[in-house]
């Protein structure tokens, strides 16, 4: 229990909590702050909680109380089913009672009564008994967590709801892991038949595998913070794993029981605090932009038939192991490759469309197949167009599976930030002069990399593909990453400034076969 001082110094701060700003909150809770006391962070939670925006009509803990009689009576509640919504869910019990873990069901059961339009939320039971330990009864942690699942505010999101929704935070988590753990990344491709399986954990690892005292550090910034600094926590936890099967020298045959063993055993690989030190070194996109980039999954779910209402759906694997078929990668190296593209686009099995084998030795054959050219760009004009963003990537299979990116994406702070202004909106200013910069004045990247965000030093930093009638040419700028001519029999490969390559092979050699894979997404 709480010495007298502590409870009078938890008192004073959560009485002066409307006087802190936002900034000084979440200055606390990263600090660990609240750790002092449990009544001190008992009254924190319930003031912010309370403080987040949430729909006009929001079931409180009155209307909890009086739900509970007309459901429960004086019957048990095993007798009743858990929610259809948390079919195949992970329930964390976090030391609760045997009476902890009925209210927990009580509680769920009653949102489930109040929040018909909930279909799919795994990350609910962790919620609920977490902040259970931090309520005075069930029906006030009902309160809290139904404003969280209520909440409007337009600048920060806690709870998906759906497995659209879900599906689509799984997956903008493997974008990021990605672009900010490209080792680990490519591990977690390399030992599992399913990137994606992987991915939909992650949300388990924070709450559910990881210790109590680290899941509730993890809760103090999330009621201030929202579900963008779970990403940050996560990629944390997978860089640090990435270390652990370094230094361990052994093959990963078990990729999710592996992840599972490492949040379970997490004290003796760092401390919490250490954790949220380096989550909070990661630099990530803004809020706008993360939403932009669940926006863009969620509608490539949409286009694979994902619906709002459904509960769950077992994907089909995106590179099958059985049926793919190459005469240049195993499918085990297209499964690397695959995992390397945005997962809007992974999500679809690759599809071959164009081989020399089949469709013969012609650049206008390979035009007329895979239909690349953008609007506005002549594939067959006198000069180069180049197009393209920065999620293009130029690699290697053999010997070692190299990726190289596009070069802005390793070292952002060789673009030149530019405040925005009234002005940029000019149709007649430049595309490149709308770039993206933190408050702190640091470049910030696009989610979609487009150059547009980018006031770059040169042309030669964008140029990510093109095609003459003369042939096909992939990055530039003192060289050109690929280039191959116009019969598609010969090439070269050269150190690049868009890619920032070596040269990927032999710099001139003969194509002895060429493949075009891409998606169908209908």
């Amino acid at each position: 229990s709480d010495s007298p001082a502590v409870t009078a110094a938890a008192e004073r701060q959560c009485f002066l909590f409307p006087l802190c700003s936002q900034m000084e909150l979440k200055k606390l809770a990263r600090e660990g702050y609240w750790t002092t006391s449990h009544s001190l962070r008992a009254q924190a939670y319930h003031q912010i909680i309370q403080h987040i925006p949430c729909r006009l009509v929001t079931p409180d803990s009155l209307v909890y109380r009086d739900v509970a009689i007309r459901l429960f009576g004086k019957q048990n509640v095993s007798s009743h089913p858990l929610p259809e919504f948390l079919e195949g869910c992970f329930m964390p019990t976090y030391c609760l009672t045997r009476e902890g873990i009925t209210a927990v069901k009580k509680i769920l059961i009653c949102i489930g009564n109040l929040f018909p339009d909930i279909t799919y939320c795994p990350i609910l039971p962790a919620i609920v008994t977490l902040l259970l330990h931090y309520s005075e009864d069930e029906a006030q942690c009902f309160d809290n967590v139904s404003h969280l699942i209520a909440c409007n505010d337009s600048h920060i999101s806690y709870i998906d709801q759906s497995f659209l929704a879900h599906k689509a935070s799984c997956m903008t988590f493997g974008d990021l892991a990605n672009k900010h753990c490209p080792t680990a990344h490519r591990l977690i491709a390399s030992a599992s038949e399913n990137v994606s399986e992987v991915y939909s954990e992650w949300l388990t690892w924070l709450f559910g595998e990881l210790p109590f005292d680290y899941a509730i550090r993890i809760l103090d910034v999330y009621l201030l913070e929202g579900q963008k600094v779970l990403y940050r926590i996560a990629l944390a936890l997978l860089r640090q794993y990435k270390l652990l099967v370094t230094s361990r020298e052994l093959e990963v045959t078990d990729i999710k029981g592996d992840l599972q063993a490492f949040m379970q055993n997490i004290r003796e690989h760092m401390t919490v605090d250490k954790l949220l030190e380096r989550a909070f070194g990661i630099r990530l996109f803004s809020r706008k932009e993360i939403w932009l980039l669940q926006m863009a999954n969620r509608k490539a779910l949409l286009e694979k038939g994902i619906t709002m209402v459904q509960r769950r759906q077992s994907f089909h694997l995106a590179v099958d192991m059985l049926k793919f078929s190459s005469t240049i990668v195993t499918a085990q190296e297209m499964r690397i490759i695959w995992s390397w593209i945005p997962e809007r686009f992974s999500l679809f099995p690759p599809v071959l469309l164009f081989s020399t084998s089949d469709d013969g030795y012609s650049l206008q054959r390979y035009s007329d197949i895979c239909k690349i050219i953008p609007n506005g760009s002549d594939f067959y004009g006198g000069t180069s167009s180049f197009f393209g963003t920065g999620e293009c990537f130029v690699f290697s299979v053999r010997p070692e599976m190299e990726r190289y990116e596009w070069v802005f994406i390793k070292k952002p702070e060789l673009t030149k930030a530019v405040p925005r202004s009234p002005c940029q909106h000019s149709s007649s200013l430049s595309s490149h002069t709308d770039i993206s910069s933190s408050p702190n004045g640091k470049v910030r990247l696009s989610p979609f990399l487009a150059i547009r965000h980018f006031l770059l030093p040169s042309k030669t930093a964008s140029m990510f593909m093109s095609g003459t009638q003369e042939g096909i040419i992939i990055g530039g700028g003192g060289g050109q990453a690929l280039c191959i001519d116009a019969d598609l029999l010969h090439g070269r490969t050269e150190h690049c400034e868009t890619f920032d390559n070596p040269p990927l092979c032999e710099e001139n050699f003969q194509v002895q076969l060429l493949e075009v894979w891409g998606f169908q997404n209908a």
